[in-house]
């Protein structure tokens, strides 16, 4: 017992000295209640997201605006407001014209048709008009944000520990004595981890096709070029946290911190269509962000090369950027 006891003394002491560990675990939890709290906080949570084509959502005087849980979006443009109702940004497009209401609506969403009933239930004489372009379901939809998820905590967590160990093991303080440099021991971990990831990509997507034959307007060369610019970005972001400290906790505690702010808010699980603008300035930030748009684009609008021109440039940019940081903080020792 009295050996049992100096082991967990040691190891309390060993925990609490870590500063950063001990730091990470306090605030962690804190952070992401608050957090949390500012992006989806309030008194009232929207179910629904309701498309109105008025540039004054005031100045619209219908029953249907007068129902709970929903959040009603202003649009001008109904072609672009349709399409995204056919990709599930918005579960409903309402026009509301003078003794005669129109309304669009996705038939394989869910949330499409419960909005559906509530508006005819409250104008039983509004009338459907076809969804412009091709309705996509909500797994074809879902489809990328799942793949961007597994390559998101596969990029992140499998780089960022296998440098970790690295460096506890002694094995960067051995390579440190050859003529290797930081970038180019780096660089070789991002291709690394790059092959693989596009490797277990493919065959998911490819398995998945066959299984639940998901829609795929897009070529699949620039899918692609958009995965592994994704992957790059997402690989060199790890290397940033892993790049320089020891402690499993604290390089633990500050991948969970990117890693759940952009499971949330990088449109994996849902649209952040009608969001207020400085959640969707922040989603914007993350590299998840901008693969997943260009994947969507590719996948289901079928867009070209100069369409998501200005995803691909973010993430090659902001490849450049996190290896560079990288490389310049990177820390050899462990001590």
């Amino acid at each position: 017992m009295r050996r049992l006891l100096a082991v967990w003394h040691a190891r309390n002491l060993e925990f609490l000295r870590d500063r950063g560990s001990l730091v990470f675990t306090l605030l962690l939890p804190v952070a992401l209640i608050v957090g949390m709290s500012f992006v989806f906080g309030g008194p009232e949570r929207a179910v629904f997201k309701v498309g109105v084509v008025t540039d004054d959502l005031a100045s619209v005087d219908h029953p249907f605006m007068l129902e709970r849980f929903v959040d009603f979006v202003p649009v001008e443009d109904i072609a672009a407001a349709a399409r995204k109702v056919g990709r599930h940004q918005l579960d409903l497009l309402l026009d509301v014209q003078a003794g005669r209401t129109r309304y669009w609506v996705n038939t394989d969403s869910p949330k499409g048709y419960i909005a559906e009933r509530l508006l005819l239930q409250a104008d039983p004489h509004a009338i459907r008009e076809p969804v412009t372009g091709k309705a996509v379901r909500y797994v074809d939809w879902l489809f990328p944000g799942i793949l961007g998820m597994n390559m998101m905590f596969s990029c992140l967590f499998g780089v960022g520990y296998v440098v970790l160990r690295y460096r506890k093991s002694g094995f960067l303080k051995r390579l440190n004595a050859t003529p290797i440099t930081a970038f180019e021991f780096l660089a070789a971990q991002v291709l690394s981890r790059l092959a693989l990831i596009l490797v277990v990509t493919t065959i998911l997507y490819v398995g998945a096709g066959f299984v639940i034959g998901f829609h795929s307007a897009g070529n699949p060369a620039l899918l692609l070029l958009v995965a592994a610019l994704g992957a790059l970005s997402l690989i060199a972001l790890g290397l940033t946290i892993a790049a320089r400290f020891s402690s499993d906790e604290l390089v633990g505690g500050l991948l969970n911190t990117l890693t759940w702010p952009m499971m949330l808010l990088s449109g994996v699980w849902f649209s952040l269509e009608g969001s207020p603008d400085w959640v969707r300035f922040v989603a914007k930030l993350f590299p998840l962000t901008h693969m997943l748009d260009a994947a969507r684009a590719v996948m289901i609008d079928g867009a070209g090369l100069r369409a998501i021109s200005a995803q691909l440039i973010y993430l090659a940019l902001t490849t450049l950027v996190f290896l560079g940081f990288g490389a310049w903080s990177f820390k050899w020792r462990a001590d």
